[in-house]
């Protein structure tokens, strides 16, 4: 749905501001309306405003004081209108950057189109700045997903020739791995970039409130469906999404169209879809918890993000990275690098894959800002872990391994029963699951 342009009406004369508005309102504009010029900036603080239409000669500030006023401020097109012009006024208003001049009595399909062009040349101006602006932010791809390894280097190339494609993406990997990230860069990589980029966290959203959360209620909130029109919509943590909502967005993949909660209206909306969801989302399509023709929809193109374990050669240089950003952010020198905290780094499992290391740069950096630590310390997350016996950890861990194993088996494998069973959230017990090494299949069998 595109949004209707906003013209604001300076004129100090009643009856031509109350005209004025009728003839922009029939001809498809919003219109705001202010008798005096000297208001227009405090009204500009507060409002989007795509084009300006101003008198000329008003008492105080006029339409000329205005144009000087707004020059250096504001972008914003400003098209001035006299009943008293002529040439040289005319030529003096443009000069100094007025977008048009109208001399009354003006033709009115004239006016709605030069007003319609000029606000439509300022929301492409304000796209263009707004793509230059994420552009910079990302500094390039690849110190978005830094890394020499074969298969980041892929993953790269891969997500440059997808963004300009219309076509729906599913992500798939561990917890940790960047798929926002990922999602991100094909939203701000391609035509969609100066519209929304909508992330869900499926696993966020309680289950009684998943339909009105996407699509929106009645006269009351406006829907995730709504605010991702024209851009994308991440859909996060895949597998959570209930099957009856399921059904659902499938129609509205397959029509654009959907029906708010307790509404009769149907809407459109004009989004691309990428997904996101870990390995084991298979497991859940062959088990029906998954809709097959959803997941064929998601599907159209699968990028796979590589663990942080498969591919170690990156992690000096992921490690070096992070330590950096945070030695900036902190306001320290990066402390040295030795060859112990190396060995260490890369003897560790990851299963927080990226975002566990960002983690315990972090409090690498902490530490040394205290004058102390190490990248093994900084691994142990409460750093008091020293005194606690490996056997322990063991029995710990193989303990927490029996009870998912058995809480999976009772509720045959139904993710959101087993997590509510083991009194955590679903993102957890998929990590603890994926940290553990449990092999979800195999529990089912036992």
């Amino acid at each position: 749905m595109v949004e209707k342009f906003k013209v604001l009406v300076v004129d100090d004369d009643p009856e031509m501001r109350d005209s004025l508005a009728h003839l922009l309102g029939s001809g498809g504009f919003e219109v705001q309306t202010l008798p005096r010029a000297d208001r227009v900036l405090n009204l500009l603080e507060s409002r989007h405003i795509d084009v300006i239409l101003s008198d000329v000669r008003m008492p105080g500030m006029t339409g000329m004081d205005l144009l000087s006023t707004l020059k250096g401020k504001t972008s914003i097109p400003l098209v001035l209108m006299s009943a008293h012009g002529d040439i040289s006024m005319a030529v003096n208003a443009i000069q100094n950057g007025a977008y048009s001049f109208l001399e009354k009595p003006f033709d009115p399909r004239r006016m709605l189109k030069l007003l319609g062009n000029a606000a439509q040349l300022n929301r492409l101006s304000l796209n263009t700045e707004r793509l230059k602006a994420r552009l910079l932010e990302l500094s390039g791809l690849d110190r978005m997903l830094l890394g020499n390894a074969e298969s980041i280097k892929t993953l790269r190339q891969e997500i440059l020739d997808l963004s300009s494609s219309a076509a729906n993406v599913m992500l798939l990997g561990e917890t940790g791995t960047g798929k926002e990230l990922v999602a991100r860069a094909l939203h701000d990589l391609g035509p969609r970039s100066a519209e929304p980029f909508v992330p869900v966290n499926c696993a966020a959203i309680p289950v009684t409130r998943f339909e009105e959360t996407l699509m929106g209620t009645k006269g009351g909130q406006e829907g995730l469906l709504d605010k991702a029109d024209g851009g994308t919509l991440f859909l996060d943590e895949l597998e959570i999404m209930p099957l009856k909502v399921q059904a659902k967005l499938l129609r509205v993949i397959e029509t654009k169209q959907f029906t708010p909660l307790g509404s009769n209206e149907v809407r459109q909306s004009d989004f691309r879809i990428v997904s996101a969801g870990h390995d084991g989302l298979k497991s859940d399509l062959e088990a029906g918890f998954f809709r097959q023709d959803l997941y064929f929809r998601l599907n159209t193109i699968v990028l796979l993000l590589p663990a942080l374990r498969e591919r170690r050669e990156d992690i000096p240089l992921l490690y070096a990275n992070f330590l950096n950003q945070f030695a900036t952010t902190y306001e320290i020198s990066p402390p040295e690098i030795t060859s112990d905290d190396l060995a260490v780094l890369m003897a560790h499992g990851w299963p927080g894959n990226v975002r566990e290391l960002r983690s315990v740069s972090e409090r690498r950096i902490l530490a040394a800002r205290r004058g102390g630590g190490s990248a093994g310390l900084a691994l142990q997350k409460d750093g008091d872990f020293d005194d606690v016996p490996e056997n322990l950890r063991s029995a710990v861990a193989g303990f927490e391994c029996q009870l998912i194993s058995k809480a999976l088996k009772t509720h045959q494998g139904k993710m959101d029963a087993v997590a509510e069973a083991l009194g955590i959230g679903r993102r957890t017990l998929n990590e603890k699951i994926v940290k553990l090494g449990l092999n979800k299949d195999e529990a089912l069998k036992n």
